[in-house]
């Protein structure tokens, strides 16, 4: 039986603050902004991912203090032009980081505004071989 992550909630202060900075500057794609009387909730989804982040303000998404989810990891092929399009959208990223010349040994990382870190990796192999297919990637959104 396969056991799948594809969800994680993400402690944070201002549910739009949040949509704006992965939509707009992050770049992860929005699955649903979820409004009604008794509660406001959102996903998203890295591009090429299985796994989305949630947040929102039912109970089980206010638990945690906002800002304290610490080493959440992406991973992209290129770590140098993924850096590059963070920057260029006002995210602060960190130097590239090299702990040596295998793949998987170069990082970088970034926070949220409630500071929420991230660690992106680079593993130049989903060049050619993504995580999930192409042609698959539609069907895991939402």
């Amino acid at each position: 039986m396969d056991w799948t992550l594809e969800v994680v909630v993400l402690p944070v202060s201002d549910i739009e603050r949040s949509i704006e900075f992965y939509r707009d500057r992050v770049g992860f794609e929005l699955d649903h902004d979820t409004v009604t009387e008794h509660m406001h909730v959102v996903q998203l989804t890295p591009r090429g991912s299985g796994c989305s982040i949630v947040f929102g303000d039912l109970p089980a998404q206010t638990e945690m203090q906002p800002g304290s989810l610490k080493g959440l990891q992406l991973c992209v092929a290129d770590a140098t032009a993924a850096r590059a399009e963070l920057a260029s959208r006002g995210v602060e990223v960190s130097e590239l980081q090299r702990f040596g010349e295998q793949d998987g040994s170069t990082f970088f990382g970034f926070a949220d505004p409630d500071g929420n870190t991230w660690a992106v990796q680079e593993l130049k192999v989903r060049a050619s071989k993504p995580l999930i297919p192409a042609e698959a990637r539609g069907r895991f959104a939402g």
